[in-house]
């Protein structure tokens, strides 16, 4: 009885004139006794249909699905009530650790945003601060870095070029929170599997084309040269370096031996952790603090060139000092937020939060895997957003994850994200004791600081040739973000790589070239032993193993996967077809697919009825045919058209698109077979969308051969058995009985195991044979092996409702052979009848 719900959309849909009935498949029409799969012990089986209803339960989150989003935006919940003492040790040293190297970075990054540098120590702060409560990684540190840091500083260039009144934190604290913000809403509706859509080309060309303009503009500050700007295309910067050289002041012999001291310390170290690995521990922990051991250094050989400086002016110093840094949160705050700053630094909001996130995730991924975790990616986001939109509350700027700082953490034996706030106090005592230290820290230390960090961000030479190995157009991707960020600027190598990368993907999809497959019989080797089902007449290997027998495999004809061309792939019968999609078949790539497709299935077959235009007037312009008194060419040589097999192991859905295209072919080419009609098999279909997408265009199961009706035919269908021989079951038992023979036990007279003992009656009996049978023997006496027991059954695996749907290209190919052959007969028997 059907429910009022289905009258009343029936009565809907006769009024509107909806055909529910559209489509006559032969579910009603084809039973057990047609096929060639006739078996009493096996059930139909119908594929039911997914609805759309059915499509909203899963896709609609249920109470418990909006439980637990809530409890993934707080990861912390999972495992700060098991926190305990050896992860409080481990995350103490990181902290610690990471608290002296984001101390001196963060002053250094501020100089490169344009900021004093106590605004480095704010973001700092804050997002060591707040990252941990949303933390899906335990490695990443947030804060300030290199590569952000100068997007911030352009910006806050270009913004008071046009508006000086506006100062530089203001503008800072907005484009966090702006950025902060969308970052968030990323990251709160799980959208991070967007940052997927960035390539690894791409994002190792940011890294290197930002570290070579970083690096290069840090030179100027470095040797003390002025009078030009560093934030002028990487190349001019170089040339105008180079034009000044000659200008270097005191600066130089600061920033130059600082620099040479910070590469050497590493190589030391580097050196005796690989010399002495029992120490290796320790001398990781020395070359960590080489940036802190430089700077104390330097603000040291400072102090005593400046101590007597006339009323403490910092202008008045031999080389540039920091000068004076206030101590505390002098700039804590309501940040100053409005229409007028957004529309200032709007142009440039794309490019920040695609740096806030590729820069991010790319190292939580990267360190996730090296230590064996798995991290969320909107979760990440979420974290990155709140730090930005909170940051600026205490005077922070934009802030991400931290490629150096990170890998220090991983290697200092971080256990849990905490880490975090150990961190955060190791910087609240840095902004509030070590202000008057501070002063003195010269302005060249810390370029050579950034020039010494943003050197690991160049991608190396053997890294860039392994993706040449694997890529080489990715490799023009790369070269060309390079290019463009070392000729324009970051934020057009940003826009580069993505764009560039996406039209890669796009050209790799709309171009996307199918392959026409043939058969080839294939047999496993081991050594000069062919492995096969029988050896001298006898069973050597169990019947439910097929990895040890004959197999058929389809190989591209054209053999462009690489497989031997001496192997003839040929198309398995005349008229037979093996086409497979390579990526996907969606409206993009549809028509590029079928018209290859086509061509070729012309090429190699002739038209079924050579006398289908009685007329020349009938005849299509683009198929004029011979000239006039001539007689059509015959091409005896060629196969009629009979069926295609469509592989769809690479399709995960299709669209009305694509669909269409198959209508469209399917049409075209039952014109070119008439009075015959092509049929079309489907191998592989993963997804049940696309079932009953390609059902509603009438496949899946036999075309009508005219109005009367379908003509009697035998599909063939794959089945399972159920508890048998070659039942996983089966399988599983013989394994199992196997390993435990192998088991040697020890023959108590003369202390040989009895393994041993029937490998030398192998060799020195005649009765070897049975011996080394007997297992097998065994076997076969298990019910599960027992091919005539009453506990057998079979079931089909696809619906009997979609015959011309099937689980592999070979129950497809035998179909359709099948399939052609009662055609061929039937249509001998019809000439024999006409004959008289």
């Amino acid at each position: 009885m059907a429910s009022t719900s289905t009258k009343v959309g029936h009565g809907l849909a006769k009024v509107l004139g909806i055909k529910l009935d559209y489509r006559n498949e032969t579910g009603t029409k084809i039973s057990r006794g047609e096929s060639v799969f006739s078996v009493e012990s096996a059930d139909s089986f119908t594929e039911n249909e997914p609805t759309a209803s059915e499509w909203l339960r899963e896709t609609l989150p249920s109470g418990s699905d909006l439980w637990r989003y809530l409890q993934s935006l707080f990861p912390f919940t999972h495992w700060i009530t098991r926190y305990n003492g050896t992860w409080f040790v481990g995350d103490l040293i990181a902290g610690v650790t990471i608290g002296a190297v984001v101390v001196p970075q963060g002053m250094a990054y501020a100089k490169l945003a344009e900021l004093p540098v106590q605004y480095g120590l704010y973001s700092s702060f804050m997002g060591v601060l707040i990252y941990w409560f949303f933390a899906t990684s335990k490695d990443i540190t947030i804060g300030p870095v290199a590569v952000m840091s100068t997007i911030t500083g352009n910006v806050v260039l270009s913004v008071q070029a046009t508006n000086p009144e506006i100062p530089g934190h203001v503008v800072a604290s907005a484009l966090a929170i702006i950025a902060g913000a969308i970052v968030c809403f990323i990251g709160l509706v799980r959208l991070g599997w967007l940052v997927d859509f960035i390539s690894l080309a791409s994002i190792a060309a940011f890294m290197t084309g930002s570290a070579i303009s970083i690096g290069v503009g840090q030179v100027p500050t470095l040797m003390g040269i002025s009078g030009f700007s560093t934030r002028a295309p990487t190349y001019e910067v170089f040339i105008n370096i180079l034009r000044h050289l000659g200008r270097s002041q005191y600066d130089a012999a600061m920033g130059l031996t600082a620099l040479f001291l910070l590469y050497t310390i590493r190589f030391v170290f580097n050196f005796l952790s690989r010399k002495q690995p029992q120490r290796k521990k320790l001398w990781f922990f020395c070359n960590t603090l080489r940036t802190v051991f430089i700077i104390l250094l330097y603000t040291l050989i400072s102090y005593l060139v400046n101590r007597h400086l006339p009323d403490h002016n910092s202008k008045k110093s031999p080389f540039k000092i920091l000068g004076t840094v206030p101590r505390g949160f002098q700039d804590a705050g309501v940040p100053v937020i409005n229409t007028t700053i957004i529309k200032l630094f709007a142009s440039q909001l794309p490019a920040s939060v695609i740096v806030l996130l590729i820069e991010h995730i790319s190292i939580a991924k990267s360190f996730g895997r090296i230590n064996n975790y798995t991290i969320n990616p909107s979760q990440e986001m979420v974290a990155i957003g709140v730090s930005n939109l909170l940051a600026p509350f205490l005077g922070g700027y934009p802030s991400t994850g931290s490629f150096s700082r990170t890998a220090i953490k991983a290697k200092a034996g971080v256990r849990t994200p905490l880490a975090g706030l150990i961190t955060a106090i190791v910087v609240l005592i840095a902004i509030y004791g070590l202000p008057a230290v501070f002063f003195y820290i010269p302005s060249a230390v810390l370029s050579a600081v950034i020039i010494h960090a943003v050197g690991d961000l160049i991608t190396p030479p053997n890294t860039v040739y392994q993706f040449w190995r694997i890529s080489p157009i990715e490799v023009i991707v790369f070269f060309a973000g390079v290019i463009v960020t070392v000729f324009s600027s970051i934020e057009d190598g940003v826009y580069t790589t993505v764009v560039v990368s996406a039209a890669l993907l796009l050209w790799r999809v709309f171009k996307a070239k199918g392959r026409f497959l043939g058969r080839v019989k294939v047999h496993s080797v081991v050594g000069d032993h062919l492995i096969d089902g029988n050896t001298n007449g006898q069973q050597s290997v169990p019947s439910n193993d097929p990895d040890k027998s004959a197999r058929n495999i389809y190989l591209p004809i054209d053999h462009e996967d690489g497989s031997n061309p001496m192997v003839r792939a040929g198309h398995p019968y005349p008229g037979i077809f093996i086409y497979r999609f390579s990526e996907g078949y969606n409206y993009p790539n549809a028509n590029h697919y079928l018209d290859y497709m086509v061509e070729v299935i012309f090429q190699a077959t002739r038209r079924t009825n050579l006398q289908t235009y009685p007329r020349l007037g009938d005849r299509p312009w683009n198929d004029p045919g011979p000239g006039r008194g001539k007689a059509p060419i015959v091409e005896d040589d060629k196969p009629t058209l009979k069926a295609i097999i469509l592989d769809f192991s690479s399709v995960n859905n299709v669209d009305i698109t694509s669909v269409q295209h198959l209508i469209d072919v399917r049409n075209q080419l039952d014109r070119y077979t008439t009075p015959d009609k092509v049929q079309w098999h489907f191998a592989c279909i993963n997804n049940r969308w696309t079932k009953r997408a390609l059902a509603a265009a009438g496949f899946g199961y036999p075309t009508p051969e005219d109005d009367t009706g379908f003509h009697r035919f035998k599909p063939v269908f794959s089945v399972a058995e159920l508890g048998g021989s070659d039942s996983a079951a089966a399988a599983a038992e013989d394994a199992l009985n196997r390993q435990e023979s192998r088991i040697p036990r020890k023959d108590l007279e003369n202390g040989r195991s009895l393994s041993a003992q029937h490998e030398v009656d192998s060799i020195t009996t005649p009765e070897s044979a049975s011996s080394r049978n007997s297992i097998d023997k065994q076997l076969r006496k298990s019910r599960a092996y027992s091919k005539g027991g009453a506990d057998v059954k079979i079931a089909v695996v696809a619906g009997l409702n979609r015959p011309f749907f099937h689980m592999d290209l070979t129950s497809a190919l035998q179909s359709a052979i099948n399939g052609a052959e009662s055609n061929d007969a039937n249509q001998f028997t019809q000439t024999k009848v006409e004959e008289p």
